[in-house]
């Protein structure tokens, strides 16, 4: 058997089913008969699409997907709490085996060689852009539960016993990874060529050259703060340096600059947003918005409020004290007898292509926003103040309500729509934005505080967006607190405890039926030989 045959045949230990969001790719390579000779040409348009489709996948995705399970993002981000088992599953956080990303991997491993193959150099955006898939299927499952196999990972030569890198190694790796793709796309681009569509056809996010460009550099900045805990313990990773230098060069190093730079997935007829698609839009009124956000949401005055949920039963819906969030830790059995705000049924259940709800960003200019302005708050980037730190705040949440659809403008207030669980208008509020400025104002003295304040209006900027971030910023900040209790800590007889949120993943089971030597090595060193989900690692210690 040949190289490229192995490759697309053979699936490497422990990274074997991804779940793909398949209406928008074009084919599945894997069943193509021209795929499996060394010699046939795919067109990387192809290969690209697949990718694309893939990459974000149905825990990721808002109001939907794997919620009746709760390996879902926006549950362990506490934005949706569920009211009754039999439709939207229990609110514990019990995720046992991790999936993991080696669909995006095995593809892009296709990328680079049809890439090469059919350009004939080492230096092409497709190429480019497979340093950046390389480096997000690797930190998308060690984030989740480790060490995993990186290095080896892919290679035909080592299946099925790739050997595990270190969590430490594949963050270095990963961020050498991100900016190599950055500096390809410097020497590929011209100002003719930037602003053209990377791939039409290909790319299912639809960007331009330069708008990937601007990703690949944002991502790095999100993973980046995501090393908060580690940025002042291993000197190799450069961690403020990396940053301060991103942020300091924005010739070199373009991010984004508008929420139009966003990666957005677009719902239409065929790919329904997700609470149509899960066949649970009949049950809105089953379905709880959480406390953590409506607590902040209400305590500020934020308009958000109005958007996001529902007010109570018979109550003003023009009065924020009429929104409620539910605490996850209450049994769902006492949830399905109270009262507490559901999702805003017009903006969520009213349109089967999601029209009416903000659009789902996967990686966006708001949280890049307040990315720079923890940045400067920890005190990474030199020279900065607290006046920089606070407009880069004021730009993510002026952001964060352009996605609602809100001018935010302390004179120029507007008119919102509250509704119902079922989507019906009760009536329009109109906002009060000076109030809103005023209660978040930055605290330019207090950086503590001021620290607190970035991470909050972060969290509610995320929510019904961006996957797990929202639940991986919890973990490494503890900001906004989470409420726990029995009913939303259990996850089966892993540990014993209770009262407590997970702090990762099991290993998907896949790794550990065919990597087991590589795999009780592993958790011997990280965790004394117990897969453990209560304990950190290295990312988060």
């Amino acid at each position: 058997m040949n190289h490229m045959t192995k490759i697309l045949k053979v699936v490497v230990a422990g990274l074997i089913l991804a779940t793909t969001i398949t209406s928008c790719q074009k084919g599945d390579l894997t069943s193509d008969p021209n795929a499996i000779s060394a010699d046939a040409t795919v067109p990387v348009s192809l290969i690209l699409n697949h990718i694309t489709a893939t990459f974000i996948r149905a825990e990721e995705m808002p109001l939907g997907g794997d919620a009746t399970y709760n390996k879902n993002g926006y549950k362990a981000g506490q934005y949706m709490v569920s009211a009754y088992d039999k439709y939207w599953g229990n609110n514990e956080y019990s995720w046992s085996y991790s999936g993991h990303a080696y669909d995006i991997l095995k593809y892009t491993v296709q990328l680079e060689i049809q890439a090469k193959s059919q350009f004939g150099v080492t230096n092409n955006k497709y190429l480019a852009l497979a340093k950046f898939f390389r480096a997000y299927s690797a930190i998308w499952l060690a984030q989740r539960v480790g060490d995993i196999p990186m290095s080896q990972a892919g290679d035909a030569v080592n299946f099925p016993k790739p050997k595990f890198d270190t969590q430490h190694d594949v963050y270095k790796n990963a961020l050498q990874l991100l900016d190599d793709a950055n500096s390809m796309f410097n020497t590929i681009l011209t100002p003719a060529t930037q602003n053209t569509a990377f791939s039409a056809g290909g790319d299912i996010f639809n960007l331009t050259n330069l708008q990937w460009q601007k990703l690949i550099n944002t991502y790095r900045l999100r993973v980046l703060i995501s090393l908060s805990k580690r940025a002042d313990d291993n000197a190799d990773l450069n961690i403020k340096t990396q940053f301060a230098t991103i942020l300091g060069n924005s010739t070199t190093y373009p991010i984004m600059t508008a929420n139009s730079d966003n990666m957005v997935y677009k719902f239409n007829a065929v790919n329904l947003y997700p609470i149509w698609a899960s066949g649970s839009n009949a049950y809105n009124n089953f379905l709880f918005v959480g406390k953590p956000v409506l607590d902040i949401a209400t305590s500020t005055a934020d308009p958000r409020t109005f958007l996001m949920a529902t007010p109570l039963s018979g109550k003003d819906y023009s009065s924020f004290a009429s929104y409620q969030g539910a605490p996850t830790g209450t049994t769902v059995a006492v949830l399905l007898g109270s009262t507490f705000s559901n999702f805003n049924g017009f903006r969520y259940v009213g349109s089967k292509t999601g029209d009416n709800a903000e659009p789902f960003i996967f990686i966006g200019y708001p949280e890049m926003c307040f990315n720079i302005a923890e940045a400067i708050n920890r005190g990474w980037i030199g020279a900065s103040t607290a006046a920089d730190a606070q407009n880069w705040y004021n730009k993510g949440v002026t952001a964060s309500f352009a996605n609602f659809g809100l001018t935010l403008n302390a004179s120029a207030n507007q008119s919102v729509k509250s509704s119902d669980a079922a989507g019906n208008i009760l009536g329009s509020v109109t906002t009060d934005y000076g109030t809103f400025l005023s209660n978040i104002a930055y605290n330019t003295t207090n950086s503590a505080a001021a620290l607190t304040q970035i991470l909050s209006q972060k969290y509610v900027a995320t929510f019904n967006n961006s996957g797990w971030e929202a639940f991986y910023n919890y973990r490494r900040t503890g900001i906004p607190a989470f409420p726990t209790g029995p009913s939303n800590t259990g996850y089966g007889t892993v540990s014993g405890q209770i009262g407590i949120i997970p702090r990762r993943f099991l290993y998907p089971l896949d790794e550990i039926n065919a990597n087991n030597d590589n795999y009780k090595t592993s958790i011997g060193t990280q965790f004394g030989g117990t897969d453990d989900v209560t304990k950190d690692t290295w990312l988060t210690k």
